[in-house]
């Protein structure tokens, strides 16, 4: 029976179809070259070999993306009357519940899967990413390490794997290990998105933006290809570390400059953008004209029910280009999501809609009201997902929304939390200035 690169018996393939799945299976564990390509030849090559057809619809389901998570149930449903083994058909049955709104319940089959398949690389990253889509960091690092120890460091995928694991550390502030851990991938996969991805969060995390910008620097004709999928994410990263040391002006290039020529048109990309221009309007940076070129593409790229992650970028758009009613119609349908039946919704209910009424009042002066909204839902932010680095622009305006409100208590307290973390920070002192100017 045939095998792929790990050693993963697969159903209906050839020699040829196989080689090209594992092609692409190895592009999309580093996020260099082109997957979807590949897979889409594996297909071609084979029509009958299942694996290649779920994975493909792995990919699309990952862009977290309304539009491609349907896309990616189309592709999963070609597969079905497929013949398929053991391993092959609990991907199958994942994807049923993921492309369904049931992202928990699909984690916890990939979970199983992977007891039983431990070299199943596909199934661990798809694990991975979706737990940090669910702010679950603790497992993002437990599952790949119940693994590692089964694995070889000469089987195929070692590094990416490896990989992984380092970023499920980075999660969970063991940042001293997950440096080591991801120089050492960068080493044996120079091209390894995860690599340069870890390394980046961990400086950004320990408040060492020089070193980041020089990690970058050195070894940006790897990241910055073409090839790299996620190439934007890591210019936004580079933005982040300008931010922080009081160079408006430099993280506003890159927006314009490689980070804008490397968007994607998918929810995860743009988030990044909103993110970022969020920041540098409470700056007082002037990106108003940015903010209405960004809504334009925000177009059909969220809606209310998929992942409240996208749904709060969104809306920061919708706001800061004038689009107030756009704002409140998102809300409306956040609420609905909130008090519906999906697995998701305990996620709106609890952060995703405070938060959204927390920016629609942040964005109106309405400071103090914001803070209602916000600072009892911090508790449950994590629930939205993404990575602590990404979530911490709504950490930014709470603290941005105490001082402005002139509430002292409040604001002394989040400026000194910021610079607990990261005492060298021009944006944490900046917090810290504003909160001691407020009249006692």
């Amino acid at each position: 029976m045939l095998k792929d690169a790990q050693g993963n018996t697969v159903t209906g393939g050839t020699t040829e179809a196989v080689a090209l799945y594992d092609q692409a299976l190895r592009a999309f564990n580093l996020a260099y070259g082109n997957p979807m390509g590949d897979f889409d030849a594996a297909i071609a090559a084979a029509p009958d070999f299942a694996m290649a057809r779920l994975a493909k619809a792995w990919l699309f389901f990952m862009s977290r993306d309304p539009a491609m998570i349907d896309r990616g149930r189309e592709t999963m449903l070609t597969a079905t009357d497929l013949k398929m083994n053991e391993r092959e058909r609990a991907h199958y049955v994942a994807l049923d519940l993921a492309t369904s709104r049931r992202r928990v319940s699909a984690v916890g089959a990939l979970d199983r899967l992977l007891m039983a398949f431990p070299f199943d690389i596909l199934a661990h990253q798809i694990a991975l990413l979706s737990d940090l889509a669910l702010g679950r960091s603790r497992w993002m690092r437990d599952r790949v390490a119940r693994a590692l120890p089964q694995w070889s460091k000469d089987r195929p995928g070692y590094a990416p794997l490896l990989g992984f694991h380092a970023f499920g550390l980075e999660e969970n502030g063991a940042y001293a290990q997950a440096e080591n851990e991801a120089r050492l991938v960068a080493e044996l996969e120079p091209h390894s998105y995860f690599a340069h991805h870890t390394v980046t969060h961990v400086m950004e995390m320990t408040g060492r933006p020089e070193d980041g910008i020089g990690w970058m620097t050195a070894r940006e004709p790897l990241w910055s290809a073409t090839q790299n999928a996620n190439r934007d994410h890591i210019w936004w990263h580079k933005a982040l570390y300008h931010l922080d040391l009081g160079q408006f002006d430099a993280a506003l290039a890159i927006y314009d400059g490689p980070f804008l020529a490397s968007e994607k048109a998918l929810a995860n990309s743009l988030t990044h953008a909103s993110a970022l221009l969020w920041r540098l309007d409470t700056l007082g940076v002037d990106v108003v004209e940015r903010w209405k070129a960004l809504l334009q593409r925000w177009q059909g790229h969220a809606d209310g029910k998929t992942l409240a992650f996208a749904d709060l970028h969104a809306i920061m758009a919708e706001l800061r280009s004038g689009q107030e009613a756009a704002a409140e119609r998102r809300l409306a349908t956040m609420r609905e999501s909130a008090a519906g039946s999906d697995e998701g919704a305990p996620v709106y209910r609890d952060a995703g809609v405070p938060f959204a009424e927390g920016l629609i009042a942040f964005h109106r002066g309405q400071y103090a009201a914001a803070l209602e909204h916000m600072l009892p839902a911090r508790f449950e932010l994590f629930r939205i997902g993404g990575s602590h680095a990404q979530r911490d622009v709504f950490d930014w305006t709470i603290a941005e929304a105490a001082a402005r409100a002139g509430d002292r208590a409040i604001a002394v307290s989040l400026a000194n939390e910021r610079l607990t973390l990261k005492p060298r920070s021009h944006i944490n002192r900046r917090f810290a200035a504003n909160a001691e100017a407020i009249a006692a």
